[in-house]
């Protein structure tokens, strides 16, 4: 759906309000650096060409309507009331929005239409996709000033104090910051963020992600393990580092000394230091256009989050081995949290059907699972369009 399309939509369901302002904002994929986010490290994301579109106006009143033209559902509240929401839980990223906003500002009513193609369910962010489009929408609706990175923090703080999800902030700042053609490098700990150029399309290739159907439930008791083991790592190394703060802080070079802790403790921080090398080398790579040692960095990854970190489950293993398997793959590896979600591929465009056929052929008879296959390519961060 196109901007026009957005505006015709909301013109059908709101037939006597303002002429609305439409924006989008993109979903993301993480192509390396993973848990070493909140370990104050580096990542590298890109924004995919999936995205959430709002078309929206003001109102006179201090009420919010809304309406999802993909659940063919709406919804209203006030601003003035603002409280979660049981029955139509989509709109809390939303609500979160405007009551991160009414902290500082005072906000008028407004009419909102939304759709959306970001993938539910696969990791790929719909969630900040949304609360980043609302951000942007409810920022041009009011004529406030804000700051984009001021808007990335609302939108986090709305997912993590409002809905209650416990998120870094990867996942907004490249949905606002994104560029076509360009991934983005972002220090978490100071958010200092650079676009790198990603010579995909000029290689003819994509970026495949493939969901594995398996849901991820040990995610939440597992994650907060790795935290624990991250910190404890840390407490460990600060006899012979006494200046680090976190695992960030910590070179390869230092290995020698990671290899004197506990078993779970040594794997655990040897994965993260190793990964956010990987995440300084793949930019390196990336600008010189090296494409087929940002792969192998992909591959070590993924190997470091099986062997090392511990994340991953034999569905994702079979994934990367077949893309691996692949003639045209650069690397493959899982993305996100692990236990289940989604396996990442950088893949020349003349293999990808053959990618698919691979995967479709085995991957359901060896799991009973079937897979979901996307292509995606480096997109543009949130845009006001109309």
């Amino acid at each position: 759906m196109n901007a026009r399309e957005m505006a015709e939509a909301f013109r059908r369901r709101f037939p006597i309000a303002d002429e609305p302002i439409v924006v989008r904002a993109p979903g993301r994929v993480n192509l390396i650096g993973e848990h070493t986010d909140y370990n104050d490290g580096y990542v590298l994301p890109m924004a995919i060409d999936a995205q959430i579109m709002l078309a929206g106006s003001l109102r006179n009143d201090q009420e919010v309507h809304l309406y999802s033209l993909d659940f063919q559902s709406g919804d209203r509240f006030s601003l003035q009331d603002l409280e979660r929401s049981t029955a139509a839980t989509w709109t809390n990223y939303i609500r979160g929005v405007c009551a991160k906003f009414l902290e500082f500002t005072p906000l008028k009513g407004m009419n909102i239409v939304l759709t959306g193609n970001v993938p539910q369910g696969a990791g790929l962010s719909s969630s900040a996709a949304l609360e980043v489009g609302s951000a942007l929408l409810i920022r041009s609706l009011n004529g406030l000033d804000t700051g984009a990175v001021e808007l990335i923090k609302l939108a986090q703080r709305a997912e993590n104090e409002f809905v209650g999800v416990n998120c870094g902030i990867m996942d907004q700042f490249i949905s606002m910051l994104g560029k076509q053609g360009h991934v983005l490098f972002l220090d978490c700990r100071s958010l200092d963020y650079d676009l790198v150029p990603a010579p995909f399309a000029v290689n003819q290739a994509s970026v495949v992600v493939i969901d594995s159907g398996v849901k991820r439930g040990l995610v939440s008791s597992e994650y907060n393990l790795r935290r624990s083991q991250c910190e404890k790592a840390v407490e460990e190394l600060k006899k012979d580092l006494p200046h680090i703060r976190a695992l960030r802080d910590v070179s390869v070079m230092n290995l020698d000394l990671v290899e004197k802790l506990p078993l779970d403790l040594r794997k655990r921080a040897r994965h993260v230091i190793t990964e956010n090398q990987r995440v300084l080398d793949a930019v390196k790579f990336l600008a010189a256009g090296k494409l087929q040692e940002f792969g192998q960095l992909m591959n070590q990854s993924h190997t470091s989050l099986r062997d090392d970190y511990e994340v991953s489950c034999k569905e994702l293993d079979l994934l990367v081995e077949l893309a691996q398997s692949v003639p045209g793959t650069y690397g493959s590896r899982m993305t996100g949290a692990g236990f289940g979600g989604c396996t990442v591929s950088l893949v020349a465009d003349h293999s990808i059907d053959q990618l698919k056929a691979v995967v479709l052929e085995h991957y359901p008879h060896q799991t009973g699972l079937q897979p979901r296959i996307y292509v995606f390519n480096a997109s543009e961060g949130a845009q006001l369009l109309a």
